[in-house]
């Protein structure tokens, strides 16, 4: 009996292959426009060190200016609105993580992201638990990370030290008490860490409260400058 085996194309020629916009369904386009990206990603003046939108003329909301955070820089490429919420979700939570190269140059033209990048020593993913990674298959973060900067990319430098409740619904200072020794730095690389300069990266920033409990630990651990960039922000925490 003749067996029948599946036909794959190579990488090379799935480079070449049109794709269909994820927003507006244009083809063939890029896996999300540029058109959709001038729409619904358009600049917004923001807080430096917690990304949320600020008046003109502001350049830190006054949350960060009563109690500054561990981190200096804090970036983002979108408001998380619609249609960023079904463009991460299918990213993460079906299986797709080939959606992580459009979303990482939709995160690079975001303004000073790319200066950020060129100034770091070490590009650094929010890790996921064990669990998680398991059940999800990969690390979103890690994913885009290595997209970003796969020469400066570190995943195992930062840990995740245990697993921690559902954070939705919670408000920011509840999640943060859930946070405490969550994350940890590799025992045998943590020297690394001493007096460079840090890109942390996640996909998406509500509270602020986990990028925070990692930049404790990276702080803690001697690093000398952190700027967080994320995908996309809450408007409001939440």
């Amino acid at each position: 009996m003749l067996k029948r085996w599946a036909v794959r194309p190579f990488p090379s020629l799935l480079a070449r292959l049109p794709s269909q916009c994820a927003v507006c369904r244009a083809w063939p386009s890029e896996p999300v426009c540029d058109a959709c990206v001038a729409r619904f990603a358009p600049p917004v003046r923001r807080c430096s060190t917690c990304a949320l939108p600020l008046v003109p003329g502001s350049t830190q909301c006054g949350d960060c200016l009563r109690d500054p955070p561990p981190l200096d820089a804090c970036l983002a490429a979108c408001a998380y609105v619609w249609p960023w919420p079904q463009c991460i979700a299918e990213f993460k939570f079906r299986g797709d993580p080939g959606r992580a190269a459009p979303l990482a140059t939709l995160l690079r033209s975001a303004p000073w992201v790319e200066p950020a990048l060129e100034a770091a020593d070490l590009v650094l993913p929010m890790p996921l638990a064990p669990a998680r990674l398991r059940e999800r298959g990969f690390n979103q973060a890690h994913e885009l990370a290595r997209r970003l900067d796969p020469a400066r990319c570190d995943p195992g430098l930062l840990l995740r030290s245990r697993e921690t409740a559902p954070q939705s619904g919670l408000d920011r200072g509840e999640r943060l008490r859930g946070l405490r020794g969550s994350f940890a730095l590799d025992p045998l690389r943590a020297e690394q860490l001493r007096g460079r300069r840090l890109v942390l990266v996640d996909d998406v920033m509500t509270t602020g409260a986990s990028l925070h409990a990692a930049g404790q630990v990276l702080r803690a651990g001697g690093a000398a400058h952190i700027t967080a960039i994320v995908l996309a922000r809450t408007d409001r925490p939440g």
